[in-house]
């Protein structure tokens, strides 16, 4: 398709028709659920994520009232616990996390120039996990069943049956099933960023906005699978009795600790580092200038990323653990000071160095920052070891937690939400409500936790329930408890700004006069975004590229059309953003829905020990994720299609080039961290426990070798039939496949003999345990691997997969590699440890 052509009026409208009927969202009320257009599936990620928030809020404003004044009787202890349990669970686990990846799912595709990110099922899919975890778990709270642990579900407590009740097991398996969708959602949006990138988007011309979730995503594949791998052990202490953390059988309940905060202090920065990459794209805007600094900003993002790994023991200075370790530990929490200081002076130059326009979004975002600073202070005073020591456990460390969570994720949100909401409905928000909720919100936040700081200083401990007025302390709680409701109202006024938004004129097509590219959508347009995919030039290209937003519009860039009537989108190379191929979308579908539910099933069940009806369900969501795989990667009707200029793309790609590729690459590095953590655990048990393992307790060295030489035989059939398919011998492909699938199998009988052969009793001590784990989780995958290898076999045989349409044996194969890896870390560990010991 040449540039001159769409001069042609009538040629522009046969096109825009043909994109409108290829993206057309269905209409029941009943087939609306099975939408999974990222836009619209992203805004009621967002809705969801702000309602559980509300409902979070409602659960401090209880608590607060609670502790208002002395000897309180309003709720008992217990209700208490579970009050401020789930409170801490919501605002973490269904709130921070998923608003981030919410509004990433709805802006990403916008801002990158792109029709949509490459999996909207599995967005969708990620949505309905979100959902019925987020209300199994904060329902449970109507039946008295909630959680009552912390958020931090610290052990011997809680792993306790006896000490703790159903609600333990809601939050370990409702969370971990939440857990599911946040990896899912950090798969869609690191595809998205580094293969779903316009034409000439460089790396170094992307968006902070990418970055920072490009970040952050990366993140979440190394800091919430071994919270996985640490709910996996918590459960089997639960349910079997497997004596993880039970210190009498060899257990340790640090072992617990260790793992919740590679996650939990990560997690602080995964929450905080997408909230700063919100002032990256308004602060330009409101300062009419290019953000300064831009490498600089990066590169302290991404060192703030690989600091917030280093501090997890910042949480544990009061356990007993070495001098040595405590000193490293505390200077690398005040280390990560530097990189979070750049970012922040980088953003204050900008406004120093622009014509400042001051705005509602602009006066969140400035008030943001004052609140983070304040906690950002307060966090190096208990990165000291001594201060911490007398600070720990008090209400200073919650005043100090809440300074850096309001400051540095719920206020930048709603600057978000003010700057962002006429890119959503084309309406912009109240200035006079917005600048009131903020003055209320700044007035509320600082009379709430300000307080907390003297008396946690005076003695006043953590998650207490109530207290006698002789400590002295009934003022300060009652100015806190003022500042809560001070604080909800701020909040309820931006609800009232947000139910009278409908009721507003429309406005004017980017009205902050923005650069970046997720303002050359019109909210009334239809769900395509934009009407052509540009060639990108600069970081702010409606600033900066000549006639750049009516090229746009007139479809004078890349695939301005829908020829085939099929939603697509262009990918590009990671590094440097050259065109591809052109991938087609998932369409409307009830799999993602039916997977969610089947998943959940398995979860919820497995809660209720319901285990026959949990392996149900199970069975159930293998079917339901098989034939939502067997619909993609689908055989196009042509090899090629013209996307614009003379460039002509394929519409089929496999291996690196594909995003289907890296999303197995992805989904098994989160997969290989999980198996790290438990790893983590054998040799943990090693370094504390003098008879780990016991003498002559391990299996024989010769099934678990057996194992991995099955395993590598099955690897190595699989690269053959990789290698020889691509050469156009499928029959012999077929062979290899099904041998390779026989040796998986083989290789699960003999991982599991070895265990068992040494008659292995988990219940007794922590060595079988850990021993029984691992083991059973190799097994799992390499049950997995004959199931892929199987599934490669009948795609073949179908006519699904062809020498030159080969993607499912090339991400049959790339499993196959992590798959290999593990059992050489699992079975020489259980074969040969015992005997180098």
């Amino acid at each position: 398709m040449s540039l001159h052509a769409q001069d042609d009026p009538a040629l522009r409208e046969a096109q825009e028709a043909r994109l409108r009927a290829a993206w057309q969202r269905p209409t029941g009320w009943l087939t609306r659920w099975t939408d999974t257009n990222n836009n619209r599936v992203g805004v009621w990620y967002v809705l969801t994520a702000f309602a559980f928030m509300l409902f979070a809020g409602v659960l401090a404003l209880i608590m607060r009232t609670q502790l208002a004044v002395p000897d309180n009787d309003l709720v008992g202890a217990s209700t208490f616990n579970q009050l401020f349990t789930l409170h801490g669970s919501a605002m973490m686990f269904l709130f921070a996390v998923p608003m981030f990846e919410a509004v990433s799912i709805v802006l990403l595709p916008q801002l990158l120039g792109a029709r949509d990110l490459p999996f909207p099922r599995l967005s969708a899919f990620g949505y309905w996990s979100f959902l019925i975890g987020g209300v199994f778990v904060l329902g449970s709270i109507f039946f008295d069943a909630a959680p009552d642990g912390g958020w931090f579900m610290y052990p011997p407590l809680t792993t306790r049956t006896d000490l703790s009740g159903l609600g333990a097991d809601i939050w370990m398996l409702g969370l971990s099933f939440i857990e599911v969708s946040s990896v899912a959602a950090a798969v869609e949006l690191i595809v998205g960023v580094l293969k779903c990138r316009p034409p000439g988007m460089r790396l170094n011309l992307m968006p902070l906005y990418a970055w920072y979730i490009l970040v952050v995503a990366v993140m979440i594949l190394f800091a919430f699978p071994p919270l996985i791998a640490g709910d996996i052990l918590f459960e089997m202490e639960r349910l079997l009795g497997w004596p993880f953390f039970d210190a009498a059988k060899g257990g340790d309940p640090l072992l617990w600790q260790h793992l919740f905060w590679i996650f939990g202090h990560p997690e602080v920065y995964i929450i905080f580092l997408p909230s700063i990459a919100l002032f990256a794209m308004l602060i330009p805007t409101f300062s009419q200038r290019h953000l300064l600094g831009y490498p600089y900003i990066v590169l302290a993002a991404v060192g703030t990323a690989f600091l917030s790994f280093g501090l997890w023991v910042h949480h544990m200075f009061a356990t007993g653990l070495p001098k040595i370790s405590l000193a490293f530990f505390s200077a690398a929490s005040q280390a990560v000071v530097i990189p979070t200081g750049i970012q922040i002076f980088a953003f204050i130059a900008t406004l120093a160095a622009g014509r400042v326009i001051f705005s509602t979004p602009l006066l969140y975002a400035t008030g943001s920052l004052a609140i983070f600073v304040i906690g950002g202070l307060t966090g190096v005073m208990v990165a000291v070891v001594p201060f911490d020591w007398q600070a720990h456990d008090t209400y200073f460390v919650v005043a100090h937690l809440h300074y850096v969570l309001i400051g540095g994720t719920l206020m930048p949100l709603f600057a978000g939400l003010y700057y962002y909401w006429p890119l959503v409905t084309g309406k912009k928000l109240s200035d006079r409500l917005g600048r009131t909720a903020f003055w209320l919100l700044m007035a509320g936040a600082n009379l709430t936790f300000f307080p907390m700081h003297l008396s946690g200083l005076m003695g006043m401990p953590r998650r207490v329930f109530t207290y006698p007025e002789e400590l002295g302390l009934a003022g300060l709680n009652l100015a806190s408890t003022a500042g809560a409701y001070l604080f909800a109202v701020g909040v309820l006024v931006i609800v009232i700004d947000l139910a009278l938004s409908p009721t507003r004129a429309k406005v004017k097509r980017n009205p902050w006069n923005a650069g970046t590219l997720e303002w050359l959508a019109l909210p009334e347009d239809e769900d395509w975004g934009i009407r052509s995919v540009p060639l990108i030039e600069t970081r702010y290209p409606i600033w900066d590229q000549p006639n750049f937003v009516r090229k746009v519009d007139e479809g004078r860039f890349f695939l301005p059309d829908a020829e085939e009537g099929r939603r697509e989108t262009i990918v590009t190379s990671v590094l440097d953003a050259r065109p591809v191929a052109v991938i087609r979308l998932g369409t409307p579908s009830w799999l993602p829905i039916l997977a969610a539910i089947t998943v959940g099933g398995v979860f919820i069940l497995t809660t209720y020990h319901l285990y026959w009806a949990a392996l149900g369900s199970g069975i159930l969501a293998l079917g339901v994720i098989l034939r939502w795989l067997w619909t993609t990667a689908e055989i196009p009707e042509k090899p090629c299609k013209p996307i614009g200029h003379g460039l002509e793309l394929p519409l089929y790609v496999a291996g690196p080039a594909a995003p289907g590729w890296w999303a197995v690459f992805i989904t098994m590095l989160a997969d290989a961290t999980a198996f790290s953590g438990l790893l983590f655990g054998y040799y943990f048990f090693w370094t504390v426990h003098s008879d780990f393992p016991p003498p002559s307790a391990g299996p024989a060295p010769t099934w678990p070798i057996a194992a991995l030489a099955l395993t590598a035989a099955s690897w190595g059939a699989t690269i053959i039939a990789r290698e020889v398919h691509r050469r156009g011998r499928v029959g012999l492909t077929r062979v290899l496949l099904a041998l390779g699938a026989a040796l998986s199998l083989a290789s699960i009988a003999a991982g599991l003999a070895g265990p068992w052969q040494a008659q292995l009793d988990p219940a007794t001590n922590t060595y079988a345990a850990i021993v029984w784990t691992l083991a059973i989780w190799t097994v799992v995958h390499s049950a997995v691997a004959a199931i892929a290898q199987l599934y490669g076999l009948a795609r073949s045989l179908a006519g699904r997969t062809t020498p030159s349409h080969d993607a499912d044996v090339r991400n049959i194969t790339l499993y196959q590699h992590f798959m290999l890896f593990t059992a050489v870390l699992t079975w020489l560990t259980l074969g040969l440890f015992p005997e180098v010991a």
